[in-house]
């Protein structure tokens, strides 16, 4: 059994036990400690903390984009892949009070496939029963890792459900890439009865509790995320003013217009706006047009009291983010989810 050290957070006050083989963050997370994070890999930074105490830790490979040299011989880490081998202090960055003491330990699940159908060209609804155990407890907007048959790898993909409890399934949204390694399994071998293995919840893209707007900017399988806390507040007779912005190429990207359009009516002050960025002649399309930013941009002048939830290709999220600032959102109101993909680095669009 590998050793364990005491991790102390600040300036939260939080201390947990981490064994040597784990991350900082895992360990964290299967502790119900939800500490913000991003890709798991270390390559986006959204866990990057700063070590006020110890310096016994060794880290796993991460991208010096998300961890320049200079930042870690000034004592920054990243908690995706820091291991401790010694007591240590560390300072929390990016941190939020409401979510980092309301998370649930994750759990090890069984899921068997239920539905695995197209709702775009390149897009698929894939719908798991649970078996073992009947359900997992998540927040709307979180992810689980699912095991990747015959490999040692896992990919992470957002629940586009709100719970499952009474249906004991679980929905995903999930974009097909040829040299996906999950998406070309589902899209090629998987079928329906086949199982699965799960772990999970992961996540901070939760709705969190206020009265003020909601602008959701999303594309491609960003749709999950999304979906799932519009459901949440349908479910939930939220009626705060939401917008939806979401791109696509041409029509035959679109999916769920139905239930949008009919989300509009349901919920009091909602709005969904999808933009084709390059519509076709037989798109028959008199909607917005042009890359979603642009929309955004072209919609909203003053979101200085708003919230904002970004979810979808990297480009669309890079693009977004410093837009939303323009416009007003705060930074510590900007929540977002960038999809990465197994071809071009190490994870799949979720």
């Amino acid at each position: 059994m590998a050793d364990k050290h005491v991790v102390r957070f600040e300036p939260v006050g939080i201390e947990i036990e981490v064994a040597e083989d784990q991350t900082i963050l895992r360990a964290a997370a299967e502790q119900g400690i939800m500490l913000m994070h991003g890709c798991k890999e270390g390559q986006c930074a959204s866990c990057k903390s700063f070590v006020l105490d110890g310096d016994d830790i060794e880290l796993d490979r991460y991208s010096t984009f998300a961890l320049p040299d200079y930042e870690l011989d000034e004592g920054y880490t990243l908690l995706c892949r820091a291991h401790a081998y010694e007591d240590l202090t560390i300072e929390l960055l990016n941190y939020d009070e409401e979510m980092i003491r309301s998370g649930l330990p994750i759990q090890q699940a069984v899921a068997e496939v239920v539905a695995n159908d197209p709702v775009t060209h390149d897009m698929r609804h894939l719908v798991l029963r649970l078996i073992e155990p009947g359900e997992v407890k998540f927040f709307p907007g979180q992810y689980v890792d699912i095991s990747v048959p015959g490999t040692d790898a896992t990919r992470s993909f957002s629940m586009a459900n709100t719970s499952s409890r009474e249906s004991g399934q679980l929905e995903f949204v999930i974009k097909i890439y040829p040299d996906g390694l999950f998406s070309h399994f589902l899209d090629t071998q998987l079928a329906v009865g086949d199982r699965l293995d799960l772990t999970g919840p992961f996540g901070v893209f939760t709705l969190r509790d206020s009265e003020e707007d909601l602008i959701f900017v999303g594309g491609g399988a960003g749709m999950a995320p999304i979906l799932s806390l519009l459901r949440s507040m349908a479910e939930r007779g939220i009626s705060r003013k939401a917008t939806y912005y979401y791109g696509a190429r041409g029509r035959r990207d679109l999916c769920f217009e139905a239930e949008l359009r009919a989300l509009e009516t349901s919920l009091p002050g909602f709005r969904y706006v999808p933009a084709l960025s390059e519509p076709g002649p037989g798109d028959d399309w008199d909607g917005e047009t042009g890359l979603i930013t642009d929309v955004v941009q072209r919609h909203e002048s003053d979101l200085v009291r708003a919230h904002a939830y970004v979810c979808g290709p990297p480009p669309m999220v890079e693009a977004a983010l410093p837009l939303l600032g323009r416009l007003g959102v705060p930074d510590k109101r900007i929540y977002y989810d960038k999809f990465t993909f197994t071809g071009d680095p190490d994870k799949e669009a979720t």
